[in-house]
């Protein structure tokens, strides 16, 4: 029920993250502003692996623009606030079982200036309405996904159904290494998946403070395109 939805006023402190390029004279930069909820649910906090991706967004900024992205389990929104304000029209989601998790991801929107995000309840593992009438999209994001093993394989069928949809996209992921005996390996090969993985020093995401952020962990975390295997994407 949401009858009590807006009664409490969440507490939130307010991060900037500066993403830099110094190799150009023209030295661009983005600024973003992201909420984060002081709560004990994990997922209104901005983890290393967010950072990490939104390093590689901002990358490949020329890349993104009027390209059609879709964030998965988006909570604070770094990659998808960076996607859009590179251009990208972008679509942010989360479970549709924690509207507090949609409510900072629309938060997220209006600390940027971001009128024309879309925000979606999207559940893994369930093939829902919603997920089907996505449009066409060229870009997935997934920010930490993998964290709780139970969720891996409804991760990776909520990203099997929308490749297949898609079969040109990709799912640029970052992955933080919690235990060595975690591994998506198998379930990608179960669903006919590729992965490739991105050093860190391709795009400067290997320093200890990244975009003005001094996180820790930013060691452990992989960057991953994954893509549709060439037989499935009829290639």
């Amino acid at each position: 029920m949401m009858a009590h939805s807006g009664a409490e006023t969440p507490s939130i402190a307010y991060k900037v993250f500066t993403f830099e390029d110094q190799k150009k004279t023209t030295q661009e930069s983005l600024s973003v502003s992201i909420p984060e909820v002081l709560d004990p649910q994990y997922g209104m906090y901005v983890w290393p692996c967010a950072v990490v991706l939104a390093q590689y967004l901002w990358t490949q900024r020329e890349e993104l623009r009027d390209k059609a992205v879709l964030e998965l389990g988006a909570g604070v929104s770094l990659p998808g606030v960076v996607a859009a304000r590179c251009g990208a029209k972008v679509t942010l989601s989360d479970s549709d079982k924690t509207p507090q998790c949609l409510e900072n991801c629309r938060r997220s929107c209006e600390a940027n200036g971001l009128h024309d995000v879309v925000v979606l309840g999207l559940s893994w593992g369930e093939i829902s309405p919603d997920l089907v009438l996505l449009p066409k999209l060229d870009i997935i994001l997934g920010s930490d996904v993998f964290y709780e093993p139970q969720d891996f394989e409804d991760v990776l069928v909520t990203v099997a159904f929308l490749l297949r949809k898609n079969p040109s996209a990709q799912f640029w992921t970052t992955y933080q290494e919690r235990s060595a005996d975690w591994s998506i390996e198998m379930l990608l090969h179960r669903w006919k998946l590729n992965c490739v993985e991105v050093q860190l020093d391709e795009f400067d995401a290997d320093r200890s403070e990244l975009a003005g952020s001094n996180l820790p962990g930013s060691h452990s975390v992989q960057m991953m395109i994954i893509t549709l295997k060439r037989e499935d994407a009829g290639l």
